[in-house]
């Protein structure tokens, strides 16, 4: 345990690179090793003498084990035994096999490690420069890539993969720039138009109570513009921030609900809401939900025309639930609809109408990303749009 810990502890201090090195060497050491004690030993068995008697004929097997005790032996029969196995030619081989070993063997295995260095650096180039590009990086400087062209192997899925996380980023923070700078415009437009009010009316000599009245009743609508306001930005952080509820919801119930809460502005607009609702259960935050079937069904009355309609389904879509909104409307370029799901947006640019806050449709795209669900939005050709929203059913055991 203390020398796994020691090895560990030691190898974390070393670079990768210096570890290429290593292992390159290492694995040198262990095969060559291998390979002179197999050559070795296979000098040793080609050299012994009881290999070589084997084949000498008996005579001279005698003869030869004669040579090993006397000097007698006739010059003829010393030459035969020694080119075929003598003792001495066997140990002076054996010698100069372990000798030239020895000394090839550690010069190859710094050859190996110098090798295994410099390749090691061809192989870590790719996340030098990752390291670099994420250095440079920041929320300020998101436009550095790698660019990566070396072959398709993992270090190019991880420079692709680097670089298509930047893109993410950028993306990711041009909008929340976005997201701010509309924000504080909106927020600040009511506050001014109240600040402009109240000048207006304070520099009057006279003012009388029918206009203090009149005073109060603006202000008190561009209070409620920037309360609503105000709750589609806490709600769209909400939503954003994750779920941390998680209860059975029916899309059913809320598209009713939000059904009654928009008849009375439909009426008054001569818009005719049809349903057809069937239990369509989902398991996440209700409150997030409900606003999520409210903005659907506000945003189809609102951006409506005169005597148009409105369809609202719900119901089970294979192992989701759904709600789907249709609604007549003025035409929408097919172009405009992802725009239409950005903050303080719709088709004629930033909200300035009093028509709505520009929050509606966000709100539903945060909502149903939050909950893993899908979002589809087609433009009609006839005009208005229809909006589908898949969301996960609950499994069989939730209650």
């Amino acid at each position: 345990m203390a020398g796994t810990t020691i090895r560990r502890t030691i190898l974390g201090r070393l670079s990768v690179r210096t570890r290429i090195a290593l292992a390159c060497a290492a694995l040198f050491l262990v095969t060559g090793a291998g390979l002179v004690a197999a050559l070795y030993a296979l000098v040793d068995h080609s050299l012994g003498v009881s290999g070589f008697h084997r084949g000498m004929p008996a005579g001279l097997v005698q003869a030869c084990h004669a040579a090993k005790t006397a000097h007698t032996t006739s010059p003829q029969v010393r030459a035969e035994c020694f080119l075929l196995g003598s003792p001495d030619l066997r140990a002076r081989s054996l010698h100069a096999v372990l000798t030239w070993s020895l000394v090839t063997l550690p010069m190859g295995t710094v050859a190996a490690g110098m090798l295994g260095w410099a390749i090691g650096r061809r192989i870590l180039r790719p996340l030098h420069k990752v390291t670099v590009a994420a250095r440079r990086a920041s929320q300020e400087r998101l436009d550095e890539r790698i660019n990566f062209d070396g072959p398709e192997d993992e270090l190019k899925k991880l420079a692709d993969t680097f670089d298509d996380m930047l893109n993410r980023l950028d993306l990711a923070f041009a909008s929340q720039r976005r997201f701010v700078a509309n924000a504080s415009h909106e927020l600040r437009t009511p506050l001014t138009s109240m600040r402009t009010l109240i000048d207006v009316a304070m520099a009057k000599p006279a003012r009388t109570t029918e206009q203090l009245e009149v005073l109060i009743g603006r202000v008190r609508d561009t209070l409620d513009e920037s309360e609503a306001l105000i709750d589609g930005l806490l709600t769209l952080v909400r939503s954003d921030r994750g779920l941390t509820d998680h209860e059975l919801v029916d899309l059913e119930a809320a598209a009713q609900d939000a059904i009654d809460q928009t008849s009375a502005p439909a009426r008054t607009s001569n818009i005719a809401i049809a349903a057809d609702l069937s239990p369509g259960p989902t398991l996440g935050d209700r409150v997030l939900l409900e606003r999520l079937t409210g903005n659907l069904v506000d945003n189809a009355v609102r951006y409506n025309v005169e005597g148009g309609s409105v369809i609202i389904v719900t119901g089970p879509d294979n192992n989701a639930s759904h709600i789907t909104v249709t609604n007549t409307g003025p035409p929408v370029p097919e172009s405009a609809v992802t725009s239409l799901f950005e903050p303080f947006t719709r088709l004629n640019g930033r909200v300035s109408n009093g028509q709505g806050v520009g929050l509606g449709l966000p709100i539903v795209t945060s909502v149903v990303n939050a909950h893993r669900g899908d979002l589809l939005a087609e433009a009609l050709p006839g005009g208005g749009m229809k909006i589908s929203v898949r969301l996960p059913r609950p499994t069989a055991n939730v209650t």
